[in-house]
């Protein structure tokens, strides 16, 4: 006659649980201690099983969104940078902008809170993205590959101004940009002011009609002084590079008169 255990373990094995499997035998012996109840003991496999799915889940998700290695806030040291408004970037760690639909500028550590929330998240430098872009119109597949980027529910473009712009790429970006205003948010980082967006994108009109929408109720974080990825190597840098001059950002265009939009965005 099978056993009450053997029932379990086929139970799990049917259920594909491993995690509540491989620990089965430790906890059956605690209820046989009486050490804990057997509604304890259901309450352990399941809460084993969910942690172990969830940080598959996690795992998976950070590396299809590209955000390996894994960045956090908890890791990252304010300190260095005293301009960097720690309250704001802590406001931003909740997530409501992604649930309004609203549009950033900053980077990596709010994908990863993002994706352990259950967010779709896809990052990409920007000249990844306007190559990706590129290839799928000379294919005749443009509307597909911004579907694509339009579907994750935070798409993070990062290394704005860093590369120029091919030709076409701007109008691409834009197009990009509008397929997911008021529908998704966006996290952007840049070396860049505002101001200068119209030589990176090789069109003022496009750089003018991008700001327009990223800008919208926007919530910008600039950060001023000394490159954070180089803080422990300072000593290597030459003190005229060191220095780096703050950029302020002109003031948003004009707004439209209507019902406001759902966009923010914040400048790292």
């Amino acid at each position: 006659m099978t056993s009450v255990s053997e029932r379990i373990r086929g139970s799990l094995v049917g259920l594909r649980m491993p995690r509540a499997l491989e620990i089965l035998d430790q906890v059956l012996q605690r209820v046989e201690r009486g050490e804990v109840t057997a509604l304890e003991a259901i309450d352990e496999l399941l809460l084993e099983e969910y942690a172990s799915r969830e940080g598959r889940r996690i795992a998976m998700a950070l590396h299809t969104a590209r955000l390996t290695p894994v960045k956090t806030l908890e890791s990252f040291d304010f300190s260095f940078q005293p301009s960097l408004d720690r309250s704001r970037v802590m406001a931003l760690a909740q997530l409501e902008f992604i649930d309004r639909a609203e549009a950033l500028h900053i980077a990596g550590a709010l994908g990863v809170i993002a994706v352990k929330a259950g967010k779709t998240v896809y990052r990409a430098t920007l000249a990844e993205l306007i190559d990706a872009l590129l290839k799928a119109e000379r294919e005749g597949r443009l509307a597909e590959k911004i579907r694509f980027h339009a579907r994750a529910s935070l798409l993070i473009v990062d290394e704005i101004g860093y590369l120029p712009i091919t030709g076409g790429g701007g109008n691409l970006f834009f197009q990009l940009v509008n397929a997911r205003y008021e529908k998704g948010s966006m996290i952007l980082t840049s070396n860049r002011g505002f101001a200068e967006w119209g030589d990176i994108f090789g069109d003022p009109v496009v750089a003018t009609a991008l700001l327009d929408r990223l800008l919208h109720h926007a919530c910008v974080i600039q950060i001023e002084g000394s490159s954070y990825r180089l803080r422990n190597h300072a000593d290597l840098i030459p003190e005229h590079v060191r220095a780096t001059a703050s950029i302020t950002p002109p003031p948003p265009p004009k707004r439209k008169r209507g019902r406001p939009g759902k966009e923010n965005q914040i400048d790292a």
